[in-house]
């Protein structure tokens, strides 16, 4: 069990600060980084493991504290593994709306049975900026890609995941049943276990 009271979370995004928060609970406190910069480190890691890490040091090395880096996407069985590392920027930074049809247009004429697909999430714990031990937690969460769109709720890809568990895509969940079933939830439980966090 590690005695953590507070933690850096590797991100400017405060969405993803509050849906982390909630996930670990009121043990440990979360603050962003960019409480302490604005710069974003530049991610060279070519899996989610290497690219957690490389931000989890990074936020660690500017606040002097414990820092928390999620590094996740979407990893489609048909297309070995892509839009993956490169899932926020698939169509080249112009947001959600191309990221999806640019995946739509790659998946034109599959059939369901090859539209498998998973969102990954891997949680890196560095206690310093030159942790040898990192503390790495993996989430994967099994669907397979629509061929349209459904439901508003959610961000990124959450309306093209069919969720088999509930026969619905991602978007057509509330926020607290996204929050129990998907690969940062099921990330976070074994963090929570490493941290002895119940």
């Amino acid at each position: 069990m590690m005695n953590i009271s507070q933690l850096v979370l590797a991100s400017h995004n405060a969405g993803k600060l509050k849906e982390l928060q909630a996930m670990l609970g009121d043990r440990v406190h979360l603050r962003s980084v960019g409480e302490f910069s604005r710069v974003e480190p530049e991610e060279t890691g070519l899996s989610f493991v290497e690219n957690a890490i490389l931000k989890a040091r990074n936020a660690a090395r500017l606040s002097g504290l414990p820092a928390l880096a999620d590094d996740s996407g979407l990893a489609v069985d048909y297309l070995g593994g892509a839009p993956g590392i490169y899932s926020a920027r698939y169509a080249d930074g112009q947001g959600d709306a191309a990221n999806n049809a640019k995946l739509l247009a790659a998946l034109e004429g599959v059939a369901e049975a090859e539209r498998g697909a998973q969102f990954v999430c891997v949680l890196a714990l560095v206690r310093h900026a030159d942790d040898p031990l990192p503390i790495l937690c993996e989430g994967l969460w099994h669907g397979r890609i629509l061929p349209a769109a459904s439901g508003t709720n959610g961000f990124g890809y959450d309306p093209l995941f069919w969720v088999p568990e509930r026969s619905c895509s991602s978007a057509e969940l509330s926020p607290a049943e996204k929050n129990l079933l998907s690969h940062r939830a099921r990330a976070m439980a074994l963090l929570r276990q490493r941290l002895g966090i119940e």
